[in-house]
């Protein structure tokens, strides 16, 4: 899937080197290129340069504002369905399709990442997350973005409590099923580039970060900011699975027993973005390893045989 950007010219001005060219053209992170093609592009834009350093001083005013406002407004008083209609509408017409591309294979991922883990672990099925997988934007109307955070909290609580009462760790299979990580693109609608949509992934969450305090309640904003610091814990458990360290290595987001400020969660929610993303490469680039090693243990056989 092609962007809009020329940060990928033909040759690098050793004089003036692209920093996004640079990053593109850089392979130490496992990351889909498709995803890390449509990262660079929204950086390289001149919302993220001119719109970003004056949007986020005053989206963060706006957090605090509102968390004043909640001293007098009514805990009751929130309401999931706008916000994600709110979220929708800006995205279809103002944010760039690039952008829209990832926050949709955000929530696949995220489903993916979870139930890898649970596949490797044995005798235990969860049963309190709802798997997302939305492809257009309008999939995300369905409180999407509020239900990918219950997910991971679900998910952590009960996997955690039947291994509790199992007196279980999480230890690594006998052979490892790749099943849930998908080979294969994900066939996502970002809807079309209208003139309007020029705003970059970072400075559309930093505008939305604010929405979020006001259309949800102060304890699910609360919760929903400090859900990004599980990135931590989900990487324990894979790397658990795979007794390899390099999973926890890939996240930026650290664990929410310190919880940083709300202040901050539009930052976190692009770490977050990220440490999906890096983790998943990783499994996908496991998985292929090892579907190239069966592969070459077939033909072994089959040449035994022969």
């Amino acid at each position: 899937m092609g962007w809009n950007s020329d940060f990928e010219q033909g040759t690098i001005n050793r004089r003036d080197p692209n920093p996004w060219l640079a990053l593109y053209l850089d392979r130490s992170l496992p990351i889909n290129e498709g995803a890390k093609r449509a990262l660079l592009a929204g950086h390289n834009t001149w919302s993220r340069r001119l719109l970003l350093p004056v949007v986020r001083p005053l989206a963060r005013l706006s957090i605090v504002l509102v968390q004043l406002l909640r001293i007098a407004i009514p805990e009751r008083w929130n309401s999931s369905k706008i916000l994600h209609r709110t979220i929708y509408w800006g995205l279809k017409y103002f944010v760039r399709p690039d952008a829209n591309y990832l926050i949709l294979r955000h929530f696949n991922i995220g489903t993916e990442l979870l139930q890898f883990i649970a596949d490797n672990i044995d005798g235990v099925e969860i049963e309190s997350t709802r798997p997302l997988r939305p492809r257009r934007l309008e999939d995300l109307l369905d409180d999407t973005f509020l239900i990918h955070d219950l997910n991971i909290y679900n998910f952590v609580a009960e996997l955690s409590q039947k291994l509790r009462e199992e007196n279980r760790e999480i230890v690594p299979p006998g052979q490892l099923d790749f099943s849930a990580i998908s080979s294969a693109e994900f066939e996502l609608d970002p809807g079309e580039a209208h003139f309007t949509n020029v705003i970059d992934l970072q400075t559309a969450i930093e505008l939305y970060t604010p929405l979020y305090a006001l259309f949800l309640s102060d304890h699910d904003f609360w919760r929903a900011s400090n859900s990004l610091q599980l990135d931590e814990t989900v990487s324990i458990y894979i790397g658990r699975l795979l007794n390899d360290g390099t999973a926890l290595s890939l996240v930026s987001n650290r664990h929410p027993m310190v919880p940083h400020s709300t202040l901050q969660a539009g930052f976190r929610l692009m770490l977050h973005g990220l440490d999906a993303e890096l983790l998943h490469g990783y499994l996908r680039n496991l998985k292929a390893a090892a579907a190239r090693e069966d592969v070459a243990q077939q033909l072994c056989v089959e040449a035994g045989g022969a």
